[in-house]
């Protein structure tokens, strides 16, 4: 009796073997979280949904440096103008789920290999805030420079804003736990911010796009950025995170640093008058110059490429330093 049964029970078995479609290995990928200078503001051309439709201002671009990294099949932007910490950790910005969350349903769809971190310049360190004090102390002669006001509060807003971004990055760590992911099969790199500005500025910088004075100018580059750099260094090693140093990544090629703005890599005061397209009434404000101090598509191209190259390097820390002819170098933690 076993003989006669056996031999058709396999063959059945075989033929489903056979045909049944194999379960493909999810594609790797890799993401970006955070602020403004992740999602790709100043690189223009801005996915359709995040360009003010709907009140939705992330601005996320495909010229985003996560895009230029090629490090994985896919690249995945869930980084968000205007976001700070807490848009990481819980809050609904702009009406989208936090980013953690988004990065849960990602992690379960895609294998991620790395993600960037890049938030905390709209947390207490208040970049955006200071700018527009410094400014403000440029038009009116009547107030103090920003460098006397803000000065002072600097230390106690970097060590605020460090404790947040700790916060952040274990949430993150979290998320990817309980996606199923041992630590060590994928990579969080925590990086700061290029500095946009510098006293070493074109004459009539103030019409051309940079109304601020060198001197405020020079301390937002040599004390203020390198502030939060520092932080965030801290941060990366209190958590374990990697660090990438973005301080000096536009060095040379800040706002107003050469008389062609196409060979800035850092957006002057710029208003998009297709805000108004997109966002209707809701662009009036702020939402008009968004773009302002950012870095450009050109920069975001060379940023992505030194962020792949720290990523391949296996490197704890690394800084992107401006190289011969027109791209970044890689500056290792050892040299």
């Amino acid at each position: 009796m076993l003989r006669t049964v056996l031999p058709p029970l396999l063959a059945v078995v075989f033929a489903f073997a056979t045909v049944a479609p194999a379960t493909a290995a999810p594609q790797a990928a890799v993401v970006a979280l955070g602020d403004s200078a992740a999602s790709g503001e100043g690189a223009g051309d801005y996915a359709p949904g995040t360009r003010g439709e709907g009140g939705d201002w992330c601005h996320r671009s495909p010229r985003a440096y996560i895009h230029a990294t090629r490090l994985a099949p896919v690249a995945i932007d869930l980084a968000c103008s205007g976001a700070d910490t807490a848009d990481i950790t819980s809050t609904r910005q702009y009406g989208e789920a936090a980013q953690a969350t988004q990065l849960a349903d990602v992690a379960r769809r895609y294998r991620v290999k790395t993600v960037v971190l890049q938030v905390g310049a709209n947390d207490d360190a208040a970049l955006v805030a200071t700018g527009v004090t410094c400014i403000r102390a440029f038009i009116d002669v009547l107030t103090p420079p920003c460098r006397q006001t803000v000065g002072p509060l600097v230390p106690q807003r970097m060590a605020a804003t460090a404790a947040k971004v700790e916060k952040a990055v274990g949430a993150v760590r979290t998320v990817m736990r309980d996606a199923g992911y041992a630590d060590k099969t994928w990579r969080l790199v925590l990086a700061s911010y290029a500095a946009p500005v510098t006293e070493r500025m074109i004459p009539l910088n103030a019409v051309q796009g940079c109304p601020y004075s060198s001197a405020d100018a020079q301390w937002g580059r040599t004390v203020l950025f390198p502030a939060l750099s520092d932080a965030l260094r801290g941060v990366a090693a209190r958590t374990g995170a990697a660090f990438l140093d973005l301080l000096r990544a536009t060095e040379g090629r800040e706002a107003c640093s050469h008389q062609d703005p196409a060979q800035d890599w850092q957006r002057r005061v710029t208003v998009d008058p297709r805000a108004l397209v997109y966002g209707g009434l809701d662009a009036v404000g702020y939402h008009l110059a968004q773009e302002s101090f950012h870095p450009t598509a050109a920069a975001h191209a060379a940023i992505g490429g030194c962020l792949a190259a720290f990523v391949r390097s296996g490197e704890a820390t690394g800084a992107c330093v401006p190289g011969p002819g027109a791209g970044l170098t890689l500056r290792s933690s050892r040299v």
